[in-house]
């Protein structure tokens, strides 16, 4: 599975696999130890998690979130330490520490307990979604 493959309903806790599109909108189904079926209309919003970034203080104004769980994964393995029934100022040190350059204007501690719940759903469900991007895929030159 990928990001790309995986998205959240406006209005509905959790995320969804997406399986296949239909003439109206979409089929989902949740990633959790139901794995209830959806269909969404056009009318529901629908978001691709690859599609989502943090609002940050740099040049390109934001940071994938995929990007974002990738490095969670990689410096705690699970283990954040915290919940997203923490307080504000600890889900803010968190991604701080995470994320230095989080813009604190626009990314609200809501936002914050959104990602700390995706990220424990997605490391449950599909944890091979957050192992780094081999670079050895690439056309690049290598050494001998």
């Amino acid at each position: 599975m990928k990001f790309n493959e995986i998205a959240t309903v406006s209005g509905k806790a959790g995320l969804y696999k997406i399986l296949k599109p239909t003439r109206s909108g979409v089929i989902l189904e949740s990633m959790d130890e139901k794995k209830g079926k959806l269909v969404v209309g056009a009318n529901q919003r629908v978001s691709v998690l690859s599609e989502i970034s943090i609002y940050t203080m740099t040049e390109e104004g934001a940071t994938p979130l995929e990007d974002i769980m990738v490095k969670i994964e990689a410096e705690f393995k699970g283990d954040l330490g915290l919940d997203s029934t923490a307080d504000a100022d600890e889900l803010k040190a968190f991604l701080k520490h995470v994320l230095p350059e989080f813009d604190e204007d626009k990314v609200y501690p809501s936002d914050i307990k959104k990602l700390i719940s995706w990220y424990k759903i997605i490391r449950n469900h599909a944890p091979e979604v957050l192992e780094e991007k081999k670079e050895d895929d690439t056309p690049e030159e290598k050494e001998d």
